[in-house]
C-alpha cells in the first residue's frame, strides 16, 4: 500500500504544574500518571497531609494541561476530527482553562470582586 507517511503523533504528553511559591512542582501525562514530583524541604512543616494534597491538585493540573495540547495535537498533526477528540475526552483549550480557574478557586476561593455572567 503506498501513500502518503503517517505523521509522527507522541504516545504521551505531559505538562508541569506548580504551586504559587514554586516549591512543589509535579510533571504528569494527560492521562494522569504522574511522572515528576519536585518539592523543597521546606514543605515538611506543613505536614504530610498537606504536602499530599497539593501533589494531587497539581497532578490534576497538569493531566489537564496534557490532555488540551494533546487534543492540538491530534488535531493538527493526524488530522483527528473534533467529534472524536470529544469521545476521547480531550478538553479543548478553553475547556482546559475553565477547569484550571475552578480548581485554582475551589483551592484559594474567589480571587476577584468581580462575578461571573
Amino acid at each position: 500500500m503506498t501513500g502518503a507517511p503517517m505523521p509522527e503523533v507522541p504516545n504521551v504528553e505531559t505538562a508541569v504544574s506548580s504551586n504559587r511559591s514554586g516549591t512543589i512542582s509535579v510533571r504528569a501525562t494527560s492521562m494522569g500518571m504522574p511522572i515528576a514530583i519536585k518539592f523543597e524541604r521546606s514543605e515538611y512543616q506543613y505536614g504530610a497531609q498537606a504536602l499530599a494534597d497539593e501533589i494531587l491538585r497539581l497532578t490534576k493540573r497538569s493531566t489537564i494541561a496534557a490532555a488540551a495540547r494533546l487534543r492540538e495535537v491530534y488535531s493538527e498533526q493526524a488530522g483527528i476530527p473534533d467529534q472524536l477528540l470529544d469521545k476521547m475526552n480531550l478538553p479543548t483549550r478553553r475547556q482546559a482553562v475553565e477547569e484550571l480557574d475552578r480548581i485554582d478557586d475551589a483551592d484559594t476561593g474567589q480571587t476577584s470582586w468581580m462575578r461571573p455572567l
